[in-house]
């Protein structure tokens, strides 16, 4: 089996299973959730005089509100909210309030923020600890001179340079891989965080990278436990631990790279100024890097294993985006023969709308306020849903289908509304390196499927752990076949 596991591997995977157990425990669960009328209840009054409604919600289950079902059956949940109390309606999840703003003119009102309305503090309560001050999590003027400056990194000439780093990690990825089966999920985490090394760091993929990776998953998954305080051997405790060793790594190699003559993101952030002569903090530079790394790494992960699923699931798909990768050679790819590998950037886009990598995002009103005329009060924590924008009724066609034509320049579905299609955000926080992603993950299926083809097994059902930012439960197994080889015992699940 390509990506043969290590111990600590092995006792993850033991874990991914006992958590697959509880994630189909807590599905059927859901389910039954979904299936029974809720006991209606307003989060609060509106103020008299204002024209305001109160927002329509229910409590759901004790301990758990809706956590549950928003976890494991995440597109039945928010319809079933959509079609229960429409656009806005709040939930509960284990220990606190949201409100859902559904829908992609919700979502425009909220993500606008005219006025400032709105912090990135709903981002902060559950990633805040362990990706301290990256960009994401910062507000307002301070956001607008931390980009401004970070924008550098992604210009069209520096994409360029990446990708010839891209084009050589991938393609020897690629050549490594006999036929057997893969585990999609670890072999895709490690190609990219290798990408990410070099463009990033400037360092040639080691030991230390695999080390980063374990630290980034520790930091992912701490976000979204349960229980918040330090406990040895818990999801919270790990977190700080990798938060605490990945702040030392970057710390201990600032000095040499102000210094040095690199560029890559590490040295940039270093040696960047503005037009004023300031320039980032050795903090500012750590929390960076550490936020990027990790974004470049599982976000990517986990569109990148959308993408390889659909592509396993309609293999017709493949033999597409093979002929295309053949028109244009073996040699080095550049930035104008990416533009003409189609086929892939149909087939991520329309993976990325049927499973949006960052689902919901989140914020929290800095004063009282309104949503569509609904009150929202201060310190309300609000979600915004590129999930279910992704679905929304009238804006495509068939939604629930696999349809990558529907953005083809004869459809563009995706224009049907300026937040239908949000897989990167939107606003003022739109990802900053949505460019750089969309290149890596098309410079990977190229390599991948140019002499190869990908197969599930007859009966195979993938399953995603939701509880941080997306994984398969079992790493996404598949079988990888070399193409003209005829192979009796393989069946490809349709």
């Amino acid at each position: 089996m390509v990506g043969t596991r290590t111990a600590g591997q092995h006792a993850d995977r033991a874990r991914r299973r006992i958590k697959s157990l509880a994630l189909n425990g807590g599905g059927v669960v859901a389910r039954r959730q979904l299936e029974r009328t809720p006991a209606r209840c307003d989060l609060c009054r509106a103020p008299e005089g204002t024209g305001l409604r109160p927002i329509p919600g229910d409590r759901g289950l004790p301990i758990f509100g809706h956590a549950l079902a928003a976890a494991t059956l995440p597109v039945q949940f928010l319809e079933s909210r959509l079609e229960t109390y429409g656009a806005i309606s709040w939930m509960r999840g284990f220990a606190m309030q949201v409100v859902l703003a559904l829908g992609p003119e919700a979502a425009l009102e909220v993500l606008a923020n005219n006025g400032h309305i709105y912090s990135q503090k709903g981002q902060e309560f559950f990633s805040g600890r362990f990706f301290n001050r990256g960009l994401m999590f910062l507000d307002f003027e301070e956001h607008h001179f931390h980009r401004r400056i970070m924008q550098e990194a992604f210009t069209r000439e520096r994409l360029s340079g990446y990708l010839n780093s891209m084009d050589t990690i991938c393609r020897a990825a690629a050549a490594a891989l006999p036929e057997d089966e893969l585990l999609v999920y670890p072999y895709l985490k490690r190609t990219l965080l290798d990408i990410s090394t070099v463009a990033f760091m400037g360092d040639e993929p080691g030991p230390c990278s695999r080390l980063m990776n374990k630290a980034f998953t520790d930091c992912l998954h701490a976000a979204t436990a349960v229980i918040r305080f330090p406990v040895p051997g818990l999801r919270w405790s790990a977190g700080l631990r990798s938060r605490r060793a990945l702040e030392q790594y970057f710390h201990s190699n600032i000095a040499a790279r102000g210094t040095s003559g690199g560029d890559d993101l590490f040295t940039a952030l270093c040696r960047a100024r503005d037009e004023d002569g300031n320039q980032f903090t050795d903090d500012d530079v750590v929390n960076h890097m550490i936020f990027l790394m990790s974004a470049a790494t599982d976000t990517s992960a986990a569109a990148a294993t959308a993408v390889l699923h659909q592509l396993a699931l309609h293999p017709e798909w493949q033999d597409r985006i093979r002929a295309e990768s053949a028109a244009i050679g073996d040699g080095r790819l550049g930035l104008d023969a990416l533009d003409r590998l189609q086929s892939i950037g149909l087939v991520i886009n329309e993976s990325m709308r049927l499973f949006a990598p960052v689902p919901v995002m989140f914020r929290k009103a800095l004063v009282d306020t309104s949503i569509q005329g609904y009150f929202v009060p201060a310190d309300t924590m609000v979600a915004v849903a590129p999930l279910l924008n992704h679905y929304w009724p009238g804006l495509w066609t068939d939604p629930h289908a696999f349809d990558p034509e529907r953005f083809s320049d004869a459809r563009r579905e995706d224009r049907s509304h300026r937040l239908a299609f949000m897989p990167f955000g939107a606003g003022a926080h739109k990802c900053i390196g949505m460019h750089f992603a969309t290149i890596m993950v098309t410079v990977l299926i190229h390599h991948l499927l140019r002499d190869r083809r990908i197969e599930m097994r007859s009966g195979y059902t993938l399953h995603w752990d939701m509880t941080a930012l997306p994984a398969p439960v079992d790493d996404f197994p598949v079988l990888v076949r070399r193409v003209g080889v005829a192979h009796k015992n393989s069946t490809v699940t349709t």
